[in-house]
Parts: structure tokens; C-alpha cells; sequence
């Protein structure tokens, strides 16, 4: 047990995983394949069943699947649950 962690502790110095993300960025958070939350978006742009399309500053995250439906939304959080199919990040082309 003791070597597992030994593997675990450098994995995670090499990676520098202790990296936070910068201020206003947005933060995906992905639970099993139902819930999707999304931290810093700036709104909803599209709305369905099978596809939510939620604004951030850089363009846009679009989540792809079944069932699904906005179950918190607050100014700076954003809840979808339902299948989870897909996540795709959209960036303007510049």
C-alpha cells in the first residue's frame, strides 16, 4: 500500500495537478454520465432534451444527450442531469 502511494504522490507532482483554474474561467464538473455541472457560464443559449447549449466567455459548451433538463441555475452555476451522451467545447473561429 505504502509504494502505491509512493506512485501516486510523484504521478501527481510530474502532473502538477494542483493547478486551480484562473478567476472567471469556466469549470466543467462531469458525474458518471448524469450530471454535468458548469461553474462562470454566462447563460443558456439553447434549450432541449437532447441538447443544452450554455454560453461561456470563450464561446460555448454544448451537452449532448437523453432526458435531459436544467435542475439548478444560479448566476455563476449551472446543474444539467439527464444521459449524458457528449460535452463539446465551441470556440468562435477566428
Amino acid at each position: 500500500m505504502r509504494k502505491d502511494r509512493t506512485v501516486i504522490s510523484r504521478l501527481t507532482g510530474m502532473l502538477d495537478m494542483s493547478v486551480q483554474p484562473l478567476p472567471g474561467l469556466p469549470i466543467v464538473e462531469l458525474c458518471a454520465d448524469e450530471r454535468v455541472l458548469i461553474e462562470n457560464h454566462n447563460g443558456v443559449i439553447g434549450y432541449g432534451r437532447e441538447e443544452i447549449c450554455v454560453a461561456v466567455n470563450y464561446g460555448r459548451i454544448k451537452v449532448i444527450g437523453s432526458k435531459l433538463k436544467i435542475c439548478f441555475m444560479s448566476k455563476y452555476q449551472l446543474v444539467i442531469v439527464g444521459q449524458i451522451g457528449t460535452i463539446q467545447i465551441e470556440r468562435p473561429q477566428k
